[in-house]
């Protein structure tokens, strides 16, 4: 009862305050606290306030450090980047700090992790403790040290399979605006029957096929030459002018592809490997059709006209005038399919098919613990809490991005 009556108190004198300083907008949101609160204390009692009380400061230390992250990146960002800042809402405040935290986990995991991803430290599901923050898993695993090496592992895979994405998909929707015609009109073509598949049918698929425990080095590397070339080919079409740069060029797009399979298959391992390039294939028809959009309608401005008329190439046209008037709504696009490509990894690892075990991984830490959620235990929340925060802190920011490229204020 006592602390209903200073709870109750609190949030009633915060709404007097907020509404004699005539802060129109905290006294609505204190006051509306209020009435749900009483509403909820009505039909829950004193664990109803509880909860709340600890909500309502839970959302308050997230606003809190989302300011004071703002007002740190401004003092260290330039004038003009500080302008844009200070317009910045605290949810792309909070989504920034998101990300700078699982950028500080997954570069610093060996440091901030204290056992490594597949040491076994403890009995089956070990309770926390001052060695184990969050617990062990099924294994004896420390929980806290996999979440952070699986901030690493998760998230630079989807970046990968995004960025491979992003580059196919952005170079052949810009190749395809500035050469029109049939190249135009069969990419198109290639693009609708990929996007006619379901991307999880497609993915399990191609994962049964070529990924899993199963997938062989030398058919990673080929499969990542054949993307390298691929890639290559539809640069070598944008940049290439006459029969010695079409023979110099081939040359290079060989020699590069050689170069990004070498390097693939030494970091990645073969099924790491085949599903950044599922996810790279599924996704680059997405990129292509609104980068083929954004330069369908640059193209056909009076200065590209005029860029034609001097006599530039389709290579100076992309880098010179379309790419630069383009890249907002690009960027944005970026961090879209980084949030489509991160859940459709986890919900792969999820199934069975996508990291395998013993590299730890959100997805597979859900399903490794999903059991243990009849039993009231948490553990298989804290990775599934991971995989929705990061979704949620790139979506503020790109919400915050496109509000800038649109031109659109609160």
């Amino acid at each position: 009862m006592g602390f209903a009556v200073y709870y109750f108190a609190g949030i009633l004198g915060a709404s007097c305050a907020a509404a004699y300083f005539n802060q129109r907008s905290a006294f609505l949101l204190l006051f509306s606290l209020t009435l749900v609160s009483f509403v909820l204390g009505i039909v829950g009692g004193v664990p109803a306030l509880r909860f709340v009380a600890i909500a309502a400061a839970v959302l308050g230390g997230a606003a809190a450090m989302s300011y004071a992250f703002r007002e740190f990146l401004i003092v260290l960002a330039s004038d003009e980047m500080a302008k844009e800042l200070r317009t910045a809402p605290l949810t792309a405040s909070f989504g920034m700090f998101v990300i700078f935290t699982v950028a500080v986990m997954g570069i610093f995991a060996p440091l901030i992790a204290p056992y490594g991803e597949a040491e076994v430290i403890s009995s089956a599901f070990a309770p926390a403790d001052e060695n184990l923050l969050l617990g062990a898993d099924q294994l004896g695993r420390d929980i806290f040290s996999r979440i952070v090496y699986g901030a690493r592992n998760t998230v630079a895979l989807a970046l990968v399979g995004t960025t491979l994405a992003f580059i196919l998909g952005a170079m052949a929707g810009l190749l395809a605006a500035t050469k029109g015609g049939i190249f135009d009109q069969i990419m198109g073509r290639v693009v609708d029957v990929i996007m006619s598949i379901p991307s999880l049918i497609f993915a399990l698929l191609m994962l049964s096929i070529f990924g899993g425990s199963l997938a062989a080095t030398s058919t990673s590397f080929w499969l990542l030459f054949g993307f390298g070339s691929i890639v290559g080919l539809l640069f070598l079409a944008a940049a290439a002018d006459g029969a010695m740069g079409w023979l110099i060029g081939a040359a290079c797009v060989v020699g590069g592809a050689l170069a990004f399979a070498t390097a693939g298959t030494t970091i990645f391992d073969a099924s790491e490997v085949i599903l950044v390039l599922v996810v790279g294939i599924i996704y680059s028809p997405r990129v292509y059709r609104l980068t083929r959009a954004v330069a369908g309608n640059v193209v056909v401005m009076d200065y590209i006209e005029a860029a034609k008329l001097r006599g530039e190439k389709n290579w100076y046209l992309i880098r010179r005038e379309i790419l630069p008037n383009s890249t907002a709504p690009l960027v944005a696009e970026y961090g879209l399919e980084f949030c489509f490509v991160f859940l459709l990894i986890a919900g792969l690892s999820f199934l069975g098919l996508g990291i395998q075990t013993p590299t730890a991984d959100w997805g597979s830490m859900v399903r490794e613990h999903a059991t243990l959620v009849s039993f009231g235990g948490i553990p298989p929340l804290i990775p599934a809490a991971a995989i929705a925060l990061l979704t949620v802190a790139v979506n503020f920011v790109v919400d915050w991005m496109l509000q800038r490229s649109s031109g659109l204020k609160e």
